[in-house]
């Protein structure tokens, strides 16, 4: 079995993002091994992960601006 890729959890939400729509696309597609698919689920979940953290950290900053200027604005996220 292959080793899987490992995910750079410093890229940025939309490197992260492209490479998660990337990932999708070829395991919609179908075309993949069955061990590939595997690997390349377990990327697109490692992918997913990145992208939360990233619009976590995006949500905390933008609330601790709008905080400082003296508006308290709380930032609910839509499932």
């Amino acid at each position: 079995m292959a080793k899987t890729k490992s995910v750079d959890t410093e890229q940025t939400f939309e490197s992260a993002l492209t490479e998660l729509e990337t990932i999708v696309k070829k395991l919609e597609n179908g075309d993949i091994e069955l061990e590939a698919a595997i690997e390349q689920f377990q990327l697109g979940i490692e992918l997913a992960g990145v992208c939360h953290q990233k619009l976590d950290a995006a949500e905390k900053r933008m609330t601790k601006i709008v905080s400082e200027n003296g508006e308290l604005f709380d930032f609910e996220i839509e499932e």
